[in-house]
């Protein structure tokens, strides 16, 4: 507790006690009593109102699953990049959602084939490249 062992604990209270004195000991300790309630009242009523305002219980929460240690950006970055499009319909889905997102990529192929080729202009060698100063 604190870092501190039993004989420093001892020595702290006998400490304590000669510095209060005999006849202060009883109202400090009760201070300190009260002191230990009214932490312990409001760290439940935290507790009760956490509870009322999130909907859940505070110790069914995972709190591993969002340690921000466990995420590594370059893992994140990777399976990113490395997953794959088109992946396929799992079989336990419906045959509509299969057709939907079927007839979604046939969609998406036919726009795509629609779509003019993008022209790029390059200026002449030379030019400056134009700047609006109302941009900035």
């Amino acid at each position: 507790m604190f870092g501190i062992n039993g004989p420093e604990f001892f020595l702290l209270l006998i400490i304590g006690v000669l510095v209060i004195g005999p006849q202060r000991l009883p109202e400090y300790t009760q201070k300190l009593a009260n002191l230990v309630k009214e932490v312990r009242r409001m760290a439940s009523g935290a507790r009760e109102q956490i509870k009322e305002e999130v909907g859940i219980d505070i110790d069914d929460v995972d709190w591993k699953k969002y340690d921000p240690r466990q995420y590594d950006p370059r893992r994140i970055i990777k399976e990113a990049l490395l997953d794959d499009e088109s992946k396929p319909v799992s079989a336990g889905a419906p045959a509509a959602v299969a057709a939907v997102s079927g007839a979604a990529a046939g969609a998406a192929g036919i726009a795509a084939a629609q779509r003019p080729a993008r022209a790029v202009q390059s200026l002449p060698p030379g030019e400056a490249a134009p700047f609006d100063t109302e941009a900035t």
